[in-house]
């Protein structure tokens, strides 16, 4: 068996505030291979994001990782000094974040921006570095690059930036990339281009891919696998089709039921009751208590995850759930 290109165990990312102790990442565990998309899911607060930024290193105070280990090609990141950390990020682990603007700066032309990326890990002529910069825009669906290469980010639409922030992740031929919702600005077409372009990426070169989103839809054509997050935790993993077509978390059904085209016609959605709980000091047991109709008295204590399907060797299907749903069960 190879060893994965990405191996994280017990993920724990708290952040320690005057008000008490925020859990936003605890516990979590995956694996993710060469060539492989792994889709991140849950409601905003879950989680997701602040999971990719703990791979990239990009925690600050006052919040900071407590436990756990992130093994990328055989290196533990937790380890590594600054500078190699930094060589890492926009060479071999490439990071789409939601608002473009973080990527871009304001001030500088796009050209100048992308070939830096490009220089900053690689020792190629400033104009190997243009030509690779202009066929990533090309990539992404923006007409005219090279007009839009002496451009200002303020003079791109939100869409538009997006799209940038995309090209410059691609830049460098990346290992690993995360995708923080990079599509959710975005019109359909471009977005089933930018999809498109991002599964050719992993199976042609072998870039592995973690798409943070809470669209199933859009999971569910991308994804080799899935995990369901869930008040910091990982609540469900496995197959794209196991978790979507036999999902067994309470929360990852009431997802699915909240999606338009897996209901009845003329029907109201069906909703998930209740609120997300604060990550402040959150009670012990499953986060999702209150909210679930499955809940009984064992639940006030913390499941464990098990397996629940025997679908794939490598990934089985797991779920941290006392009483997990069969097959086809209602939530």
């Amino acid at each position: 068996m190879s060893t994965p290109l990405l191996d994280i165990a017990g993920l724990s990312t708290h952040f320690f505030t005057k008000a008490g102790v925020v859990k936003a990442v605890e516990d979590v565990s995956f694996s993710l291979d060469r060539g492989e998309v792994l889709g991140l899911v849950g409601e905003s607060g879950s989680g997701k994001s602040m999971t990719g930024y703990s791979i990239m290193g990009l925690i600050d105070p006052p919040g900071r990782i407590v436990s756990g280990r992130i093994m990328f090609d055989g290196r533990d990141l937790r380890t590594l000094a600054p500078e190699a950390m930094r060589r890492l990020r926009g060479g071999r682990i490439a990071m789409v974040f939601q608002d473009p603007m973080m990527t871009l700066n304001p001030v500088l032309r796009v050209d100048v921006q992308m070939i830096e990326a490009v220089l900053a890990h690689e020792k190629v002529s400033r104009q190997a570095a243009l030509a690779r910069a202009r066929e990533v825009l090309t990539k992404v669906g923006i007409a005219s690059p090279d007009e839009r290469l002496r451009s200002y980010p303020h003079q791109f639409s939100g869409g538009m930036r997006q799209r940038v922030a995309i090209a410059i992740a691609l830049l460098n031929g990346p290992d690993l990339i995360i995708a923080d919702e990079p599509t959710t600005a975005l019109d359909v077409t471009i977005q089933g281009q930018i999809l498109s372009e991002v599964q050719r990426l992993a199976r042609d070169s072998g870039t592995a891919l973690i798409w943070i989103t809470h669209d199933l839809s859009v999971v569910a054509g991308l994804a080799d696998r899935i995990c369901v997050m869930y008040a910091g935790r990982i609540v469900e993993q496995g197959t794209t089709e196991a978790v979507l077509n036999h999902s067994a978390h309470p929360y990852t059904q009431g997802l699915l039921d909240s999606v338009p085209s897996r209901n009845v016609r003329g029907q109201p959605l069906r909703q998930i009751p209740g609120m997300t709980p604060s990550l402040l000091n959150l009670s012990p047991g499953c986060a999702f208590r209150d909210r679930c109709s499955q809940a009984f008295d064992r639940c006030a204590t913390l499941p464990e995850t098990q397996i629940v399907g025997s679908d794939a060797e490598v990934h089985p299907q797991s779920v941290r759930c006392h009483r997990p749903l069969h097959p086809g069960e209602p939530a």
